[in-house]
């Protein structure tokens, strides 16, 4: 699907790459603990007696997390295991109380599964990729520890100490820095409709580990690394080329690439090494005697499918079997759950204010929304979110634009003002003055100024040069000050034109 290749001293190069998606489960208490699990807390706010490893100390699974991981493998087409288990993964870390963390290496909650992506936003019909999905386990994540606190002392902060993560691994089946970044962008979109994870990187809720190797065309797998800890797309998609590019080099001039684990360097765009790759009997894994089995029954898994949202895939293919809509534009509106959202409100709002079906207005209120409103958005610089510009504003805008009150050009600077201001569209055409002109007479009056100023133009265009039309319509806008019905000036125009 990509021809995505590394140039080298003895020819091209291609990169195999595979991710390690660790996803903050939404839940309101951690994965064995009462604790809470809010972002931005005071440290050690959140920690309870087991979150701290006190002796005596039991684990209790919380069914919320549970049910969140079996949810998310439902949604990217996975096998649920009906019977899995909890081990302990021993190792010696200052933020992890335990020594150990609990896992599930042997027998994980979620099977395999895959996601489809889309490489072309111009053409996602044709530009698709499946990627596998080798298992989704459930862990707990360790604590934070803070170097800058104390200038001889490390501080540590146990509030994501206990924390539910999923574990999200895929199969070694991208082979760019564009399909990564397709996939981490879509995994994300789908934990978001799924609401399982609110994909915030940037507060560390979804972060990434990078497995990249590179090999000759058709040859085996090459020696991985694992870059660690990865918080956005954009550095991902940074790591795949520096790291690829760095291997490529090592190998030409004669080195090998050694399995390690790797930090990514974003001020020199580098990655380094941490330290060698552990295997999973360096861990001394073995089945956590604390806790039992998960063994999930026919009930609890109906639960979880009926409690499925629609998907973005399922959405995207509504869109454009039912609505009518570009596949471009059908792919945009679903690529977030809260762009979905708000397109379906104004599409309801929109189709009330007319009283047609929704799929007579989702083309013009699409392109509105995507044309529109996201580049008023844009040059902003908002987020949907922060919208001053509700649903329900813009379909009051766009019933204006249909029922003639004001024009296109007119609907621009309406928009303009809305933003500035939050003012509905009504109030902002009423107290500016801003109400399209459909007064046959007054057009017409203003036409014949037109014509006559222009005697010329109005011999040429008779003698067969109909291209001046335009310029007519243009001449009798500019007059009206943008404030005609075009549709009345065009039928006015031909009449008199002949």
């Amino acid at each position: 699907m990509s021809d995505y290749r590394i140039q080298g001293a003895t020819g091209e190069w291609e990169v195999v790459i595979g991710l390690e998606v660790h996803a903050q489960v939404t839940s309101q208490s951690k994965l064995f603990s009462g604790a809470a699990t809010e972002f931005g807390a005071e440290p050690n706010a959140q920690v309870s007696l087991v979150d701290a490893a006190m002796p005596g100390m039991l684990p209790v699974p919380n069914r919320e997390c549970i049910r969140q991981a079996v949810r998310t493998g439902m949604a990217i087409d996975a096998q649920i295991n009906k019977w899995s288990r909890f081990d302990r993964k021993n190792y010696f870390y200052a933020d992890l109380p335990q020594g150990y963390q609990i896992s599930q290496l042997y027998h994980p909650i979620v099977g395999e599964g895959r996601i489809e992506i889309q490489l072309d936003d111009k053409d996602p019909e044709h530009s698709n990729k499946t990627i596998g999905i080798e298992r989704i386990h459930v862990e707990q994540d360790a604590g934070k520890l803070m170097h800058d606190q104390h200038p001889t002392m490390s501080y540590v902060d146990l509030n994501r100490s206990g924390v539910a993560l999923m574990e999200i691994v895929s199969r070694p089946d991208m082979r760019s820095p564009a399909e990564a970044g397709a996939y981490l962008r879509k995994l994300r979109a789908i934990l978001r409709y799924v609401g399982s994870c609110d994909g915030n990187m940037e507060e560390g809720s979804m972060r990434a580990d990078v497995n990249v190797s590179v090999r000759k065309p058709g040859e085996e797998f090459g020696t991985r690394t694992e870059t660690k800890n990865v918080n956005s797309v954009r550095f991902v998609m940074a790591v795949i080329e520096s790291e690829a590019r760095r291997q490529v080099d090592l190998i030409e001039d004669g080195g090998k690439v050694v399995q390690e684990t790797r930090l990514y360097d974003p001020d020199r765009n580098e990655t380094r090494s941490m330290r060698s790759k552990e295997d999973a009997h360096d861990y001394r894994y073995f089945p956590d005697p604390d806790l039992l089995p998960l063994v999930l029954d026919d009930e609890f898994l109906a639960d979880c499918r009926d409690s499925l949202p629609e998907l973005p895939d399922a959405k995207r293919h509504r869109y454009e079997s039912e609505l009518g809509l570009s596949p471009y534009n059908a792919q945009v509106l679903t690529a977030e759950v809260e762009t979905a959202r708000w397109f379906e409100r104004l599409l309801g709002e929109t189709a009330t204010a007319s009283g047609k079906q929704p799929a007579e207005v989702a083309k013009q209120a699409a392109n509105w929304l995507i044309s529109e409103l996201f580049g008023a958005l844009n040059k902003a610089g908002k987020d949907l979110a922060d919208s001053p510009v509700t649903p329900e504003k813009g379909a009051e805008l766009l019933a204006l634009i249909s029922k003639g009150t004001i024009s296109g050009s007119i609907a621009k600077q309406v928009l303009e003002l809305m933003m500035e201001s939050g003012d509905s569209a009504g109030a902002i055409v009423e107290r500016e003055g801003l109400k399209q002109e459909s007064d046959t007479g007054a057009i017409e009056s203003k036409i014949d100024e037109v014509l006559a100023a222009n005697m010329d133009k109005v011999e040429q265009y008779k003698a067969g040069k109909e291209a001046l039309f335009g310029f007519f319509v243009g001449q009798t806008m500019k007059a009206m000050q943008g404030k005609a019905n075009p549709q009345v000036v065009n039928e006015l125009l031909k009449t008199k034109l002949g």
